[in-house]
């Protein structure tokens, strides 16, 4: 389980197999990110025409962008970063992330906007330990 943090809530969770993922592991997840009322952040979708057709990943229909990041490295928001600790290869967390763990009073222009709470939905699909 996860350790709690001030902001980050488990809203649901599936366990995957293997080791918990862990600060300095490499690993590679998708993510969904919608507001707290519920509307899709629609981050994918603006980067599949960007990206090159190996960072895409489809699962039942649904395209994914295959994101990769070193737990520690700060190389993410804070929200997701916790909640991809201790996450198992396959596993899935749905979390609610405070503003101050996300995008703070900045947000993202056009997408997210200023003091946003969010809910994202995480799959960890491969941890590579220690990078």
């Amino acid at each position: 389980m996860m350790k709690r943090l001030s902001g980050l809530k488990i809203l649901d969770e599936r366990e995957g197999e293997g080791q918990p993922a862990q600060e300095g592991d490499r690993v590679i997840y998708n993510c969904r990110i919608f507001l707290n009322k519920g509307d899709e952040v629609m981050l994918n979708a603006k980067q599949f025409d960007q990206l090159s057709q190996d960072m895409i990943r489809v699962v039942e229909g649904e395209r994914f962008v295959d994101r990769k990041t070193v737990l520690g490295s700060r190389q993410t928001i804070a929200g997701v970063e916790h909640a991809l600790i201790g996450m198992k290869a396959g596993g899935y967390r749905k979390v609610r992330i405070s503003p101050h763990l996300a995008y703070r009073e900045t947000g993202i222009p056009g997408l997210i906007p200023p003091g946003a709470v969010l809910v994202v939905e995480i799959w960890l699909r491969t941890t590579i330990e220690k990078a």
